[in-house]
């Protein structure tokens, strides 16, 4: 690896909670989240890593594909599902480069959508749906490092108390990513940034060798760590702690600051599902009528009004470029500077939800292609690295003991315990218990009638300690979704349960729990001692 002042470690992660609801006369909106992902973030990202390739650009990017994210995008019935939201929206966009001829600009966009939704499907039907197979490719090739993260997201620091927890979640966190990507994880994305001490012994035990964290989490350990977030920390077991760069975060995320708020950038809320005739719309809705995105925006930014003008994507490109420029700019200043006082390359962690790029900020995709060419071709004062070769560059590595963060407001636990949610971890943990004591009493059961029901009630234990229900409570939006979801778990668990004792066992109701619910095949009882 050439040698630089300082690296550039650019992280996305991927995550969705799993939503699958086959067999219902009426669709769940919610399934649309991951329709949307798919055509906004997934396979732009894939477009993006094929241009980078295509360039000869040496570009090394970390993104985590979690469990139920991965586990959705190889089935079947969520891959139909795909086909049939594109071939809507073709069929949309079809009928928009018709109506739209009154105007020659939005014409243009029109038959720009119609492209982009027809080159999308194009890509989709190349790996028969499953578009995990698209980035295999960079994966092997050293482009790409592809990390898993606990089975269904769950805030790993709320269950400290309950050690079954923990294990359950990164068991089927590494064994779902072997199934479906084909190799072990060498690192974790922990869910939300949630650590707590000692859950490095855990990681240790799993394989996991590298976890990420915000930024105090690393500047409050103890001792405190001399080259702060620019250097990785090991905190036991050599796991090693990464801590995220707060300048190349606000620089993106920032509500006030961010790039993704300039007025040449097209308008997220701006959408024909909602702004035009309801009849001309309705064919093109899910079945229960309800006004949704769909994709196709006409406006930009603009300015904080209302008011919005034209969409003019040469004007988006012009923006991508310069704020690729100057966020390359600011790192390579960043990177001499801290050089100087350290006497070492730094390591700059530039951490972000995947769906930020492409979904919320749709130019984003086209950012990172530009920043790795820039970073490839115009300098040579920060390259971009992967998070082990980050810690074979640096001469020193410091060992730090640190206390419980997160990357959610706040800091903490704030987001996913307050009164909005608390109500669910009663259940959590009561049902945690019980799943516990259950795996030792049938540790040395040999029905498989007793093994499936077992294992299903792991299922949704799994399922109902997703983050994603409390968040959704505390955000105030879907919620009626999310405490639908937290009960149906909690009831299932409990409906199984009662097949154990006092039985019988109601061999039709279980196959239908399990045909619905049917994430992480590879489960295991033993998970849960």
């Amino acid at each position: 690896m050439l040698h630089a002042k300082g690296y550039l470690l650019f992280v996305l992660h991927a995550h969705l909670p799993f939503v699958r609801h086959p067999g219902y006369s009426r669709s769940f909106i919610e399934e649309n989240w991951l329709n949307e992902a798919i055509l906004e973030t997934y396979i732009p990202l894939y477009r993006t890593y094929r241009n980078l390739k295509e360039a000869g650009v040496a570009f090394k990017i970390t993104m985590s594909f979690t469990p139920t994210l991965s586990l959705m995008l190889v089935d079947p019935y969520l891959q139909s599902r795909f086909r049939g939201y594109l071939t809507n929206l073709i069929q949309l966009a079809k009928k928009e480069t018709n109506r739209t001829t009154y105007d020659g600009h939005l014409n243009y966009l029109s038959r720009k959508y119609l492209g982009h939704f027809e080159d999308t499907l194009e890509i989709f039907e190349s790996v028969s749906g499953d578009i995990t197979k698209l980035f295999i490719p960079f994966l092997e090739s050293g482009n790409l490092e592809i990390i898993t993260s606990p089975a269904t997201h769950g805030f790993l620091p709320f269950y400290d108390s309950e050690p079954s927890i923990i294990r359950s979640q990164l068991k089927n966190g590494r064994r779902t990513f072997r199934r479906i990507w084909g190799r072990d994880p060498k690192g974790i994305w922990l869910s939300e940034c949630g650590y707590f001490p000692k859950l490095e012994d855990y990681l240790d035990k799993e394989g996991f060798r590298y976890f990420f964290v915000d930024t105090h989490g690393v500047l409050h350990g103890h001792p405190k760590p001399m080259f702060g977030v620019y250097a990785p920390i090991e905190v036991g077991h050599g796991v090693f702690a990464f801590g995220r760069d707060t300048e190349s975060s606000k620089q993106v995320w920032s509500a006030i600051d961010g790039y993704p708020g300039d007025y040449r950038y097209r308008e997220y809320y701006r959408d024909i599902g909602h702004d035009l005739e309801y009849d001309y719309i309705k064919p093109h809705l899910d079945s229960n009528g309800i006004r949704i995105n769909t994709g196709i925006k006409y406006h930009r930014i603009t300015g904080k009004s209302s008011y919005k003008e034209y969409y003019q994507p040469d004007w988006a490109m012009e923006a991508v470029g310069s704020h690729a420029g100057d966020f390359l700019y600011n790192r390579v200043k960043l990177a001499e500077h801290l050089f100087t006082v350290n006497k070492q390359p730094a390591i700059i962690v530039s951490p972000y939800d995947a769906e930020l790029y492409g979904h919320w900020w749709y130019e984003g995709p086209q950012f990172i292609e530009f920043l790795f060419k820039k970073m490839h071709f115009d300098q040579n004062i920060v390259k971009p690295i992967l998070p082990l070769e980050a810690t074979r560059v640096l001469p020193r590595v410091q060992s730090v003991k640190m206390q419980m963060s997160s990357w959610g407001e706040n800091g903490y636990g704030d987001v996913w315990l307050n009164g909005t949610n608390d109500w669910i971890y009663g259940h959590i943990h009561a049902l945690s218990i019980d799943m516990h004591h259950l795996a030792h009493e049938y540790k040395t059961n040999t029905d498989p009638l007793i093994n499936r029901v077992l294992k299903q009630m792991g299922r949704e234990l799994l399922l109902l300690q997703s983050s994603d229900w409390a968040f959704i409570m505390k955000t105030g939006t879907m919620v009626d979704y999310a405490v639908r979801r937290t009960n149906v778990h909690t009831n299932l668990f409990m409906k199984l349960k009662s097949m154990l004792n006092p039985g019988p066992i109601e061999e039709d109701i279980l196959k239908a729990i399990e045909d619905e619910h049917n994430v992480f095949p590879d489960i295991k009882v033993e998970d849960f001692l």
